[in-house]
């Protein structure tokens, strides 16, 4: 696999090797042994997947500490633009952000480390999305911030009266009101 860097430290886009021939395609998805050795050694405990429609915004969540994840998202069918937004504080890229289109053909996967939030919006008739946790959901630790944070100002790339989100995504605060459970200067693997 290449391991594309992005803008943000930890935060990778990761390209697999894809054997093609008359009977079709093969690629490995996920090499614990590679990962390890090419972008963080890591445990991923529980496998999740989701299929949405077009407009459907998920986002943007996390988990507080000490239930804190990392995931590996990717997409099985459709599109998606998938955003990780860094909500350490202290970091040097602290609400920053950095997005990148998944699809079922360019078979990319996305890194978003600990410490971060993540969303995705749907920009394809349907979409399954699969991702892998370094920890278990654990309900009494969500968060989120705002989708529509004007001090973020992320293009979802879908209009507005598009936009279909859960009760729960149209009441997140905004960045400058959150009071981060992350801290840059401490391990958030330990």
């Amino acid at each position: 696999m290449e391991v594309i860097k992005t803008d943000i430290e930890g935060v990778v886009i990761l390209k697999p090797r894809i054997f093609e021939d008359a009977r079709g395609y093969f690629y490995e998805s996920y090499s614990k042994r590679d990962f390890d050795k090419q972008v963080r050694t890591i445990n991923f405990v529980q496998d999740n997947e989701s299929k949405s429609s077009y407009g459907v915004l998920r986002g943007l969540h996390y988990q507080k500490w000490p239930f804190s994840q990392s995931k590996l998202v990717r997409v099985m069918k459709g599109c998606v633009l998938d955003v990780a937004v860094d909500i350490r504080k202290g970091s040097p890229t602290y609400g920053k952000w950095v997005a990148v289109e998944l699809t079922g053909e360019n078979r990319l996967q996305f890194f978003i480390p600990r410490g971060f939030a993540h969303g995705f919006a749907v920009l394809s008739d349907e979409v399954v999305f699969q991702y892998k946790c370094d920890d278990f959901y654990h309900p009494e630790s969500e968060g989120g911030i705002a989708w529509d944070d004007p001090d973020l100002n992320i293009d979802w790339r879908l209009p507005v009266d598009k936009i279909i989100l859960s009760e729960k995504d149209k009441c997140h605060p905004r960045l400058k009101d959150l009071h981060s459970p992350f801290d840059f200067n401490v391990d958030l693997y330990k």
